[in-house]
């Protein structure tokens, strides 16, 4: 399984899954549909779904474009406000494309129909991944927009926190820096959100993803994981 992070807008990730034997594809958070279909050009991938992690123009303008490109396209979330949404998805709902398989996890706090998807291939030495949109960030966690402080904790430490914590965090933007600054302000004398965070600094100066990290990683420095 290939995961392609994709940067654009200021600040936010699309990817691009993609199954290495059939090279059928899943698409994340499509906000930049001619972005999205360069890349698929250039794996030369066939798209067979986009998962959307939620309504916000920044995670989802692209559905729309995708659909009438590809008639048929499934449009997976968690919330009827999606674009082109045809699967209104449920917690703990498992999909398969190929040999790429997803199991839906209902999020709400940054909206309230936020969903994030865990992705993993059977048999495979490959680390699992979790897509998780505005929820989970490295070193930090969403705005809480629609949702409530109580909802954000229970999506942060009893859903997205129980997965195996070998799993790969992509999420929906790069805040790494400044989630981190913000950590190192509540924990001071953590060395590793210190380490952390210069590594960062240094990905930024270079213009380089900080994505993905490891959820067993967000336990030593994000904030939001370590109060659980």
């Amino acid at each position: 399984m290939k995961v392609k992070v994709i940067s654009v807008l200021e600040d936010n990730y699309m990817y691009l899954i993609i199954d290495e034997n059939t090279q059928h594809a899943v698409a994340v958070d499509v906000a930049v549909s001619k972005r999205l279909l360069e890349i698929i050009r250039k794996e030369d991938a066939t798209l067979r779904a986009i998962l959307t992690t939620h309504h916000h123009w920044d995670h989802a303008r692209g559905n729309e474009d995708l659909s009438k490109l590809y008639p048929g396209l499934e449009v997976y979330g968690g919330d009827e406000r999606v674009g082109a949404l045809t699967h209104h998805v449920t917690h703990g709902e498992e999909l398969k494309f190929s040999s790429i398989n997803v199991r839906c996890l209902l999020t709400p706090g940054h909206t309230s129909g936020h969903a994030c998807y865990f992705v993993w291939e059977d048999d495979s030495p490959d680390a699992p991944a979790a897509f998780t949109g505005d929820t989970l960030f490295i070193g930090g966690c969403g705005r809480i927009l629609e949702g409530t402080a109580e909802q954000m904790y229970n999506s942060l430490t009893e859903v997205l926190g129980t997965l195996p914590k070998e799993t790969k965090v992509f999420c929906g933007h790069e805040y790494t820096a400044r989630n981190l600054k913000f950590a190192l302000k509540v924990e001071p004398k953590n060395e590793l959100v210190k380490e952390k965070l210069a590594w960062a600094k240094l990905r930024e100066d270079e213009d380089v993803p900080t994505v993905p990290s490891t959820l067993a990683e967000e336990f030593f420095y994000n904030p939001f994981l370590r109060v659980s």
